[in-house]
């Protein structure tokens, strides 16, 4: 093997890291169907266990209302029903929000308060762990955000599965539930048909579930006891960390796609960011914390297995994977442009399939949703990487095609440039994504940053956020927990 065939080599596998988030992507929408035949259902029962409703609440006057009474009218027992309401030293009005609802539902909601707050959620979910585990009355315990609003049946939904007393925990689907959400929202309403509908299902099948969503999470007495009696406060991402521990400690944890909750999510870069960064750096802490677990396969649970630690680590390292990809076709291209270009249009060419693949089938899983975001669902890669696409289609569409309509002539320096524009745009547009939340906050800056969010794609924005994670647990940043504002623009 000569020089230039083990460089050609090199770059190929490069490239060819930038496939694997992708094989790993489309074999989740694979086992979609098998959903149908390999669930929990055929295990499950009519199961109404005493609950015990936990909401942490910081400053969350404006949100409360709505969620506590939607809690009150679900369709359960009222006599097997408390809600407790974690007040962590808010400084608004919540104390008297909580304090009124609580009059009008004498026993059945209660108002805790936490005199030091900012220790963080976990910190203030366990001051009302610790007083319900406290009680004997308690035999399951809901966990849910102050701003998410339960649809009627959805908790029933949920405790039937703690029928089984293999069973540990179970969670809901989280869908955006905005009244009338702006762009950032109907990103977010999709992506969570792909990451929670899809994804968890997939998990389901697998038997190993990432986590549970920190606005649904039902844990059984047994399992709250069993893992410690309280929730870890080492990670921002207690709420995989918990998940985690339930499937190691041989407990099943169950994705309920039929128990419906929703949420109002951000509605800027700049607060998306802040929300994302929060469980970017969270989800780098459990995969440090359980680096024992990582593709060491075990008979009591999923999580060693290779499908999921494929699975894992393809969306963790999914910035990694397309820098590296990037970084093979342009050394590729220095070398050997024409078989760049074959290496290039190729590549792109099972991009293209993915991408409506994966597309029409999450828009097909929830339609209600699809329905308001089904652009964003198009766009989710960004206008940019649908010019890649079609570049890769028509090899000489904007070099000679497109200039050709108008009398132009490109120069073959162009061209070059051009060409090397193409192929970098994975990074270039991370790049851009970076500088998103700096562009909105300043005078204006929104009526810039929305248009640039559709032209880079709400995935490299992600990709951004997640690099922006390694570097912040690189550097050692502080360990905040970030609240995420709502103002409680959730209909349902």
């Amino acid at each position: 093997m000569t020089w230039a065939d083990a460089g050609r080599a090199f770059c190929l596998t490069l490239i060819a890291s930038g496939l694997v988030p992708v094989l790993a992507a489309v074999y989740q929408y694979l086992l979609l169907p098998l959903h149908a035949i390999r669930n929990h259902w055929g295990k499950v029962e009519p199961y109404l266990p005493r609950v015990v409703v936990l909401v942490p609440a910081w400053n969350e006057a404006d949100v409360l209302v709505a969620s506590l009474t939607r809690l009150m009218g679900l369709e359960y027992p009222p006599d097997r029903l408390k809600v407790y309401v974690v007040d962590d030293a808010s400084t608004d009005r919540t104390p008297e929000v909580v304090q009124g609802m609580a009059d009008k539902y004498p026993g059945r909601i209660v108002h805790l308060r936490r005199e030091k707050g900012g220790e963080g959620k976990a910190h203030t979910l366990n001051h009302g762990i610790r007083i319900a585990l406290a009680d004997d009355w308690m035999e399951a315990m809901l966990i849910m955000d102050a701003d998410v609003v339960y649809r009627p049946d959805s908790l029933r939904r949920m405790t039937r599965h703690l029928s089984d007393p293999q069973v540990g925990a179970v969670t809901a689907y989280i869908k955006e539930g905005s009244a009338k959400p702006g762009p950032v929202a109907r990103f977010i309403g999709y992506e969570y048909i792909t990451a929670q509908a899809a994804a968890r299902r997939s998990q389901n099948v697998l038997g190993a579930m990432a986590c549970l969503a920190g606005g649904a999470q039902l844990h059984s007495r047994h399992n709250l006891v069993a893992v410690g009696g309280a929730i870890n406060t080492t990670t921002l991402a207690e709420d995989t960390y918990t998940t985690m521990l339930t499937e190691l400690q041989g407990r099943k944890v169950i994705f309920e796609p039929t128990a419906v909750v929703l949420a109002e999510e951000p509605d800027s870069v700049a607060a998306l960011w802040k929300q994302r960064l929060r469980w970017a750096r969270g989800n780098v802490q459990i995969t440090r914390a359980f680096r024992r677990t990582w593709f060491r396969p075990y008979r009591t649970h999923g999580l060693g297995s290779l499908s999921f630690g494929l699975i894992w680590f393809s969306v963790l390292l999914l910035p990694i994977a397309l820098t590296l990809a990037t970084a093979g076709i342009l050394a590729l291209f220095l070398f050997d442009d024409s078989f760049a270009a074959q290496v290039f249009s190729g590549l792109w060419w099972v991009g293209v399939g993915v991408y409506l693949f994966i597309t029409l089938s999450t828009l097909f899983i929830d339609l209600p949703t699809a329905r308001r975001t089904w652009v964003e669902g198009f766009m989710f890669p960004g206008i940019g990487t649908l010019v890649v696409m079609s570049a890769a289609w028509v090899p000489d569409l904007y070099t000679e095609r497109v200039p050709g309509l108008f009398g132009l002539e490109v120069s073959p320096t162009g061209q070059w440039w051009m060409t090397l524009v193409l192929y970098s745009w994975a990074v270039i547009a991370m790049s851009i994504a970076r500088a998103l939340p700096w562009i909105e906050k300043r005078p204006g800056g929104r009526k810039v940053a929305i248009p640039l969010l559709y032209v880079v794609g709400f995935g490299p924005v992600l990709c951004a956020i997640s690099v922006d994670s390694f570097v912040k647990e690189w550097q050692g940043a502080a360990q905040t927990w970030d609240k995420t504002e709502k103002s409680g623009k959730v209909v349902g």
